[in-house]
């Protein structure tokens, strides 16, 4: 099986970063989109990451344009809509396909690596990974980031 250390992304400024700097962190994992109906879960996204941090969670932010054309500026445009309109100060990664043949092998992998394998059916589609770089839970959009069932995966995961 993999592990979250297998793989290496470009973060939103282009530089390759590899995720096994985030094993032994609690990890969540987000497909995102400026100009979606649950943009705003950027605000509740940011408000996770800022409580937990020092705690060892992260949050990682995957822009995507795969879900009607709602993720279509530049990273450039996307990091500056991001950090002025919420603030966001967790890393954000250039945008992925996150469904279908096309997907990447990293969603690929989130995806069938829970119960529900599936693709990712919307933006914001959430995935908490726990310390040993092992998919723990996955969320669906809708399930806001304050939900109670995801606050609660996450300090138990911190925990252990």
């Amino acid at each position: 099986m993999k592990s979250l250390g297998d793989f290496s992304m470009k973060d939103i400024n282009g530089k390759e970063q590899p995720l096994k700097q985030y094993v032994g962190k609690t990890v969540l994992i987000v497909n995102t989109a400026s100009k979606c109906g649950l943009t705003p879960q950027y605000e509740g996204l940011e408000a996770l990451y800022d409580k937990y941090k020092d705690q060892g969670f992260v949050v990682l932010g995957f822009p995507c344009n795969q879900f009607m054309g709602q993720e279509p500026g530049t990273e450039k445009e996307i990091l500056e809509f991001c950090t002025t309109k919420f603030d966001v100060s967790f890393p954000m990664f250039s945008k992925v396909n996150v469904k279908g043949s096309d997907a990447h092998p990293l969603y690929q992998w989130l995806v069938h690596s829970t119960a529900d394998t599936k693709d990712v059916e919307w933006n914001f589609g959430k995935f908490l990974i726990a310390k040993d770089g092992k998919t723990v839970t996955r969320f669906g959009s809708r399930t806001n980031p304050g939900d109670e069932a995801i606050v609660a995966a996450i300090e138990k995961s911190l925990a252990e």
